[in-house]
């Protein structure tokens, strides 16, 4: 089933670790969120698959957009 890793906080996608098709363990970090010069990791809540990637680097997400879905 598809799980969707979502932004938990305001700010600016820093950097992405992953590549679209790439496998990833539970606790892996996905991507890095900065937010008021601070440097905050996203997680991958379950080990999978990444199918999607739905932000590019520089990209500002609010709390709760979707960043990327996992298999």
């Amino acid at each position: 089933m598809p799980t969707d890793v979502r932004a938990h906080i305001t700010g600016t996608v820093w950097k992405i670790e992953v590549k679209e098709g790439d496998s990833v363990a539970d606790g892996q970090p996905l991507v890095i969120l900065e937010s008021m010069k601070m440097e905050m990791p996203v997680e991958a809540e379950r080990k999978g698959r990444v199918s999607k990637i739905h932000v590019a680097e520089g990209q500002a997400v609010e709390e709760g957009h979707v960043l990327i879905t996992l298999e």
